[in-house]
């Protein structure tokens, strides 16, 4: 093994480029954390440097990159909303993930009001971060507008309620992993179907709305009822009681997310109808809690981990380009267990 560097003199760029036998350039996207140099190069230059006991000064690089490493993982909800809910934390998983061996810091926000979005913005605005992942919008939320306005990359996970020039998202595809609900439980051979939905101004619970109802209808099946929830526990308690005051005659429920799901459980329990003997219930994630609940719940699931890896390398991708990516949607599945 080499010696190390040992002279009063600090090693530089280019003695780590000289020792690994690459250019200036190269080695710089290297200890940048550049993803668009080769493995025989990244490695040379990583000997080197830790041969020559090179430390990047992060001070001078950002000078020079116009960049500052750090991204945020930011979420439109209340901090209430966010810690209950294990959605958020999957996708943070995820995030997490996708940085790992990256030189880059993640920052997290919570936006759960007028006053943290104006903060947030203003951080962002004054060059403290090089992009923002953003989930969990509602409406025609003007936050990625105008943070790509300022320069800053953004990508969203879900679908924005309208287009936004610049601006690229990760999705489910909510509307498939509806129908393939529906489907399930017209097989168990459930005619009398109703659905808790999430808050309609978000797309993922619109999307999932308009595949429960389409599929419905090409069933030849009428809706027994649709209840907005909010994607908490309560929510969903509060909406299957509500249904069941509406239509008692039902005999199955789609729910637009597993936490609702399970507080749509915990209400047919109170109500005295056995699960699914009475009433078959089906959820949307296929979170940790979906095996565990009682009785076990059929979910669809989406990779939320998976989403979260993937919203994050796109926007790492954004960040090293300069330009926006095509759509991407990923696939669903039926989980089925006890609750069908």
């Amino acid at each position: 093994m080499a010696a190390r560097h040992t002279g009063r003199d600090a090693p530089t760029l280019e003695s780590v480029a000289a020792r690994a036998g690459v250019s200036r350039a190269t080695a710089g996207r290297v200890l940048a954390g550049s993803p668009t140099v080769g493995d025989e190069a990244r490695e040379a230059v990583l000997k080197a440097a830790d041969e020559l006991s090179y430390v990047t000064n992060r001070a001078a690089r950002s000078l020079m990159t116009r960049r500052s490493d750090s991204i945020a993982f930011v979420v439109g909800e209340p901090e209430e909303r966010f810690f209950a809910d294990p959605h958020f934390a999957l996708v943070l998983r995820g995030a997490h993930a996708a940085l790992a061996g990256q030189d880059v810091q993640l920052v997290f926000s919570i936006l759960a009001d007028a006053a943290d979005r104006e903060r947030f913005e203003r951080f962002a605005r004054g060059g403290h971060l090089d992009g923002v992942v953003l989930l969990s919008l509602h409406g025609d939320d003007p936050l990625p507008q105008r943070l790509i306005s300022a320069g800053v990359p953004v990508v969203l996970l879900g679908r924005p309620f309208s287009p936004v020039p610049g601006l690229t998202h990760v999705d489910a595809d909510n509307v498939g992993g509806a129908c393939s609900a529906v489907d399930l439980l017209v097989e168990r051979g459930r005619t009398r179907l109703a659905t808790i939905t999430g808050p309609q101004d978000m797309t993922v619970a619109t999307d999932r709305r308009h595949g429960f109802e389409t599929r419905l209808s090409a069933h030849g099946l009428e809706s027994h009822g649709a209840v907005d929830g909010d994607f908490s526990l309560e929510g969903g308690r509060r909406a299957m009681r509500e249904l069941l005051e509406a239509a008692p005659e039902l005999d199955g429920v789609f729910v637009a997310n597993d936490l609702m799901a399970l507080g749509a459980l915990a209400e047919l329990a109170d109500s005295g109808r056995v699960v699914p003997d009475d009433l078959a219930v089906v959820g949307f994630d296929d979170s940790p809690l979906a095996a565990s609940a009682q009785p076990a719940l059929t979910t669809v699931r989406q990779p939320i981990v998976a989403m979260g890896e993937a919203v994050t390398s796109r926007l790492l991708q954004v960040i090293e380009n300069g330009e926006p990516l095509a759509p991407l949607v990923v696939e669903t599945e039926i989980v089925v267990r006890a609750s069908t």
